[in-house]
C-alpha cells in the first residue's frame, strides 16, 4: 500500500528513508544547537512565534522539552520544512499551496517522562473558524532523528481512529508531561488493544490525520529520541501560518511573523520569559 492510500485508509502513514543517513547527521547537529539554546535560557522564553518550552527535571536542571519555530532562526531546519520532498508527499493529498503552522522540535532524553497522553491534534487547531475541513486539509508530520522505538518512547496510534471526527477524549489535564491510560481510550469509546506502535528509523517519515488519537510514553532506552514535526495546511482552508509552498514552489519566511498560535503576537512580539 502507498503513502497515499495508507494515509486515508488507516490515519497515517510512514514514507522510509526520506532523508539519507548524511542529511539527518546535518540535522542533527542543528537540532542539539537549538537544545543547547534552550538550555542556556534555563527557563521558558518567547520571541514571537519562537518558543522554548523549558522545564526543571527531577535533579533541578534544565529539561527542554520541545521547541516551536526554530526555523526563524536556523537555516538548516527552515530549509528541512521547505524541502521538495514534503511536498512530493503532501501534494497528492492536500494539494501544491500549503501553509504550515507547526514547526517544533521533541526531544526525550534518556529516563525522562516526556509522555503525552492520548489526544487529537485537532483540539490544538484554535480559533475553529481559522481551520476549515480540518480533516482532509491539514496533516502532521515527524521526521525521526533518532530510532523512533517503543523502548525510545515511541508515539502510538489508534488506527481508523481519524473516521470517527473529534472524540470526548479527557482534556482536564495538560497533554505534554501526562501519562497515556486506557480508562481514557475506554471512555471515548476506543479499544485499547487497537494500539500500534510507530516505528521509525532515522530518516524516516511518519504523518498523520488531526482527529488520529495519538500519545506516547517515557524514554526507558540508552539514547535520546529526537523528532522534528512539521504541520501543513491547504492554504485555501486555513487563515493562518506562514507559507510554506505556493504553486508547488517553497516560500521563504518574510520579515514579518504571520500569526500562528502565539495570540498576543502583534501586541507582545518582544523577547520575554515566561
Amino acid at each position: 500500500m502507498d503513502h497515499v492510500a495508507a494515509y486515508r485508509e488507516q490515519g497515517y502513514a510512514i514514507v522510509r528513508g526520506v532523508f539519507a543517513p548524511a542529511e539527518i547527521a546535518a540535522i542533527a547537529a542543528a537540532v542539539d544547537r537549538v537544545h543547547d539554546e534552550g538550555v542556556a535560557h534555563g527557563r521558558s522564553f518567547r520571541h514571537g512565534n519562537l518558543f522554548y518550552n523549558v522545564a526543571p527535571d527531577a535533579g533541578g536542571t534544565s529539561l527542554v522539552r520541545m521547541v516551536q519555530w526554530p526555523s526563524y532562526h536556523n537555516a538548516v531546519l527552515d530549509a528541512v520544512r521547505l524541502d521538495p520532498r514534503y511536498l512530493d508527499i503532501l501534494a497528492p493529498l492536500i494539494g501544491p499551496d500549503l501553509k504550515q503552522i507547526i514547526n517544533q522540535l521533541h526531544w526525550k532524553a534518556p529516563g525522562s517522562l516526556g509522555d503525552f497522553a492520548w489526544h487529537q491534534d485537532s483540539r490544538f487547531r484554535k480559533p475553529d473558524l481559522a481551520y476549515r475541513n480540518l480533516g482532509t486539509s491539514y496533516i502532521q508530520t515527524g521526521l525521526a532523528i533518532d530510532p523512533h522505538t517503543r523502548e525510545s518512547g515511541a508515539m502510538r496510534f489508534i488506527p481508523r481512529s481519524h473516521v470517527a471526527g473529534p472524540l470526548e477524549l479527557d482534556t482536564s489535564t495538560e497533554v505534554l508531561g501526562t501519562e497515556m491510560s486506557d480508562d481514557a481510550l475506554i471512555a471515548a469509546g476506543i479499544d485499547p488493544s487497537n494500539v500500534v506502535d510507530l516505528v521509525l528509523d532515522p530518516g524516516d517519515l511518519a504523518l498523520w490525520n488531526p482527529y488520529l488519537v495519538h500519545g506516547s510514553g517515557r524514554n526507558r532506552a540508552d539514547h535520546q529520541r529526537r523528532l522534528y514535526i512539521n504541520g501543513y495546511v491547504s492554504a485555501v482552508d486555513c487563515d493562518r501560518g506562514e507559507w510554506a509552498f505556493r504553486d508547488g514552489q517553497p516560500v521563504p519566511l518574510g520579515p514579518e511573523a504571520a500569526l500562528v498560535h502565539y495570540e498576543e503576537l502583534r501586541e507582545n512580539p518582544h523577547p520575554h520569559y515566561v
